[in-house]
């Protein structure tokens, strides 16, 4: 397979899984966070040990402290039945949360800034980080005198 990297290690997984974020229900039958838990439950019944799941921003639909809730628990379990979550998250409480409570499991990458705020766009791993520079984006974007 090809690799844009130097070297690459990878281990072989029981199956491959993805939960991105959909776009609200334009039936209106439901709402996005009834919608993300419906699809998550069918992840959930299908995925096997030694699976991987791919996730982006999942329980970012509601609060940050219900999200983080719903996200220890679910993202625990899978982490305790042997299954590979990797997680992009602004949830920075669930990232704590499951860096105190599943420790043993859970690795964390971020990416990288240099001290004057520059980006080099690679990921490094590290601890969470309280936050996602949006200020920075918006200063950039607005000018900061705004």
């Amino acid at each position: 397979m090809f690799v844009t990297a130097e070297d690459s290690r990878a281990n072989v997984a029981a199956g491959h899984f993805t939960h991105f974020k959909r776009e609200e229900d334009e039936t209106m039958v439901s709402g996005k966070l009834d919608e993300e838990l419906r699809r998550m439950s069918r992840i959930v019944d299908d995925i096997q040990p030694r699976a991987v799941l791919l996730a982006n921003e999942s329980f970012a639909s509601t609060n940050e402290r219900e999200g983080s809730d719903i996200g220890v628990e679910v993202l625990g379990a899978l982490n305790d039945s042997a299954v590979k979550v990797i997680l992009v998250t602004h949830l920075y409480d669930l990232a704590q949360r499951l860096r105190r409570e599943q420790a043993d499991g859970v690795h964390f990458l971020h990416a990288e800034r240099l001290p004057d705020g520059t980006r080099t766009f690679k990921i490094r791993p590290g601890e969470p980080l309280a936050t996602s520079f949006g200020k920075d984006l918006y200063d950039e974007i607005f000018g900061a005198d705004v």
